[in-house]
């Protein structure tokens, strides 16, 4: 086993998910306000949508499947508009509780933030995973000597840290933000997630426009 690139892989791992993103957002936001269960459901899904993307990189380094990058910027463009559509219900359901709570009416039915279809969905379509996995992810491939050995470790390192640093994230607002303050909390992480989905959708547009320009 290559103990330097497999360093240099988990420093590349904990950089990109103690950077704050769509799943941070979520994940950080449904603890806030649905406690633990939401939360640590939110965190499978999330995990099922990188060992998905994990595999659809292992078939383009095995050759069974090709992507050109036209194709990453729109699977960047959709997921994009995805995350942004489930900011946007947030947004909304925030808005529909502190109205019935200001004219004492009835809470209303909401379907809630988080559980494991919402990771799974934003982990799937969060366009910094994507590129992780297939533009970055390859560089890593020659960690030992065996390709399915190497995708095995690859994988089960991902897992472990994206495990271990989104509940330390969970444990650290369930600590530290009082329950007060948790609309407020989920408020602030679904306009994170909107501002993430614009600039995600202005970036990869601008990349598709570049690329159907670009001389053949």
């Amino acid at each position: 086993m290559n103990l330097t690139l497999l360093s240099a892989y988990i420093l590349s791992v904990l950089m990109l998910l103690l950077t704050p993103g769509p799943v941070v957002a979520l994940v950080t936001g449904t603890a806030a306000r649905h406690g633990y269960r939401k939360a640590f459901a939110t965190v499978v899904g999330t995990n099922g949508a990188s060992l998905v993307l994990i595999a659809f990189a292992a078939l383009m380094l095995a050759g069974v499947v090709s992507l050109k990058s036209i194709y990453l910027y729109v699977l960047g463009t959709v997921g994009s508009i995805f995350i942004g559509y489930m900011a946007v219900q947030g947004l909304i359901g925030l808005s529909k509780t502190e109205t019935a709570i200001d004219e004492e009416l009835p809470a209303p039915v909401i379907q809630s933030s988080g559980g494991f279809f919402r990771g799974f969905m934003t982990g799937i379509s969060n366009p910094k995973d994507i590129l992780f996995f297939v533009s970055f992810f390859p560089q890593f491939i020659t960690v030992t000597r065996d390709f399915g050995s190497s995708i095995m470790t690859l994988s089960l390192v991902w897992i472990f840290f994206d495990f271990s640093v989104l509940t330390l994230y969970i444990l650290a607002v369930r600590r530290w933000v009082p329950a007060k303050h948790s609309k407020k909390f989920e408020l602030a992480s679904s306009i994170f997630l909107l501002g993430v989905a614009f600039c995600g959708v202005i970036y990869n547009v601008g990349e598709i426009i570049s690329s159907l320009n670009a001389p053949v």
